[in-house]
């Protein structure tokens, strides 16, 4: 016998969900040349970075070319000053963490997929549904799950509905869960989870010795001051929870990558091999250094001085006058189609909308109705999950002329 592949890869959808849609909007492009696409789906930014970041990064630069002042590898955690600057960007939301708990990557989707590492793949998985897809992917090649059943959902998988009964908010796992996935402001919907229903996790995760994956990759666009920013603002979350967030929508990294994890020295968990059972207060964080030391360089030195650059008092304001730019966008889309009669959810602390098909329509085929009809590309709900069905993601993070084009464009041509 030879070399075998990880056949848990072949349980996957063949294509990501987001090379389809490009592969969709390519053979459009063939058929239709010269007209013009509006583009309301990948959340890729397409404002220009700071110029605060852009300076630091060009000083960074040209360091490297001056014997002098050129350096090599940084620390896999990160370098020491940007990760006290992201503690001290805590403590001003009444959140104390110290810099050892921070763990700077090349972005949060990285580290969202390669956390689950360093649990046993015996642990049962809970996912929003819908989900980021990466969530459920990662799992399902890590071979944590069985196949997806004619539903596309995964044995093995605990799914958390979100839907307009529940606002949208994740129901607690309907049976035990070891690994809990939560997403706030969540990506597809649009959602912020409130502070009560984050301390309902928060209470089951101890309760139930779990651990939960925080992605807060878009609390910067959290406007409401009653809204968790991070889930350690939830007493009892450093003992249960990893955090990951991002430099990406906040400032404009998509392209950049820049990213951090948090995981807290109070964070404990389930150890067969230990005495007590239990993992002592370090351990995991220590895990997570292990696996970083061992399969990671740290972030690029030029992106982490930008990062460095992104938290001080004008990084920052260039970063809310970003964040203020692309929630604009998510007014104009959302009173816009609105207009129209369809149900939109979401574009008020986040960057994403989530919108009801008309007519029951499934959301792929809105999709083609909508490029065919209206030349606007969004996100079939479909692809985030069983429960995105009958529902399609717009995106605020264009161009303000081309956002302005494409609601127009749907609301002069879409047959309702």
């Amino acid at each position: 016998m030879g070399a075998q592949i990880n056949t848990d890869y072949s349980k996957v959808q063949q294509n990501y969900l987001f090379s389809t849609i490009a592969k969709k909007v390519s053979e459009f492009q063939v058929a239709n040349p010269g007209k013009e696409i509006f583009r309301l789906g990948i959340g890729d930014t397409t404002q220009p970075l700071g110029q605060t970041v852009v300076k630091a990064m060009q000083d960074a630069a040209a360091r490297l070319g001056d014997v002098k002042t050129y350096t090599g590898y940084g620390a896999e955690q990160g370098n020491l000053p940007l990760r006290q600057a992201l503690a001290n960007q805590y403590t001003s939301r009444g959140v104390e963490l110290t810099a050892d708990e921070i763990f700077v990557g090349d972005g949060a989707k990285t580290d969202s997929a390669n956390i689950q590492s360093i649990f046993g793949l015996d642990n049962i998985v809970a996912v929003s549904d819908p989900a980021y897809p990466v969530y459920v992917d990662t799992n399902v090649i890590s071979g944590r799950t069985g196949s997806a059943g004619k539903d596309g959902r995964f044995d093995g998988l605990i799914y958390m509905p979100c839907n307009s009964d529940n606002n949208f908010m994740p129901e607690l796992p309907s049976r035990k869960a070891d690994l809990i996935y939560l997403c706030s402001p969540n990506n597809p919907t649009g959602a912020v989870m409130s502070r009560e229903r984050l301390g309902q996790f928060v209470d089951y995760a101890r309760e139930n010795k779990a651990v939960i994956f925080f992605d807060a990759a878009y609390a910067a666009f959290i406007s409401d001051p009653d809204l968790p920013k991070s889930i350690y603002e939830i007493d009892g979350a450093k003992e249960c929870a990893i955090e990951l967030n991002s430099f990406s929508k906040s400032h404009g990294f998509t392209g950049v990558r820049l990213g951090w994890t948090v995981v807290p020295q109070k964070l404990v968990a389930v150890d067969a091999l230990s005495e007590i059972g239990f993992t002592t207060p370090g351990q995991i964080n220590g895990l997570w250094k292990r696996r970083q030391t061992t399969f990671f360089n740290g972030a690029s030195n030029v992106v982490q001085a930008g990062g460095l650059a992104g938290l001080t008092e004008e990084g920052m304001k260039e970063s809310r006058e970003l964040v203020s730019f692309y929630m604009e966008n998510a007014r104009i889309i959302r009173e816009g189609l609105s207009q129209t009669g369809l149900k939109i959810y979401g574009g008020t602390d986040a960057p994403f909308l989530w919108m009801k098909t008309p007519g029951g329509v499934d959301s792929w085929s809105f999709f083609d109705r909508l490029l065919n009809e209206t030349r606007v590309v969004g996100t079939p709900g479909a692809g985030f999950g069983q429960a995105g069905e009958g529902y399609f993601r717009l995106s605020a993070f264009g161009h303000r002329d081309k956002t302005i084009a494409a609601v127009e464009s749907i609301k002069a041509n879409l047959k309702l």
